[in-house]
């Protein structure tokens, strides 16, 4: 297999302006300690909502309630809503690439129960 063209892809999304907004943003935001860590909280949360949704739980009321305070404060800054709308885009694009991908190697990379 010749990765000469993974490498393009690679340099390819290093010039997207989804990459480029991303990292601007990020190194600006991420600067703040207080910031970051309500991301990382904000990410955390994200994840265990997520995982009790996909497992068919019922999140629980403190962990809803703490998501809901923490994206609203964090939706609230523009810098930091900016950031995370540029993380959400760069992931969509990631994802699209993935299924390209996956689908030129005709594997099937489809969590059980979540096919849509």
């Amino acid at each position: 297999m010749d990765y000469a063209s993974t490498y393009r892809l690679a340099q390819d999304i290093r010039d997207s302006e989804e990459y480029k907004t991303y990292h601007e943003l990020k190194e600006s935001v991420m600067g703040d300690e207080t910031t970051a860590a309500l991301i990382r909280e904000y990410r955390k949360l994200q994840v265990t909502l997520q995982m009790a949704a996909v497992s068919g739980q019922n999140a629980d009321t403190e962990s809803m309630q703490r998501f809901s305070g923490i994206s609203t404060l964090l939706f609230s800054k523009q810098e930091v809503s900016n950031f995370l709308m540029a993380e959400m885009r760069l992931q969509q694009a990631l994802a699209d690439i993935f299924k390209i991908v996956t689908e030129a190697a005709d594997v099937d990379m489809a969590i059980p129960g979540l096919e849509g």
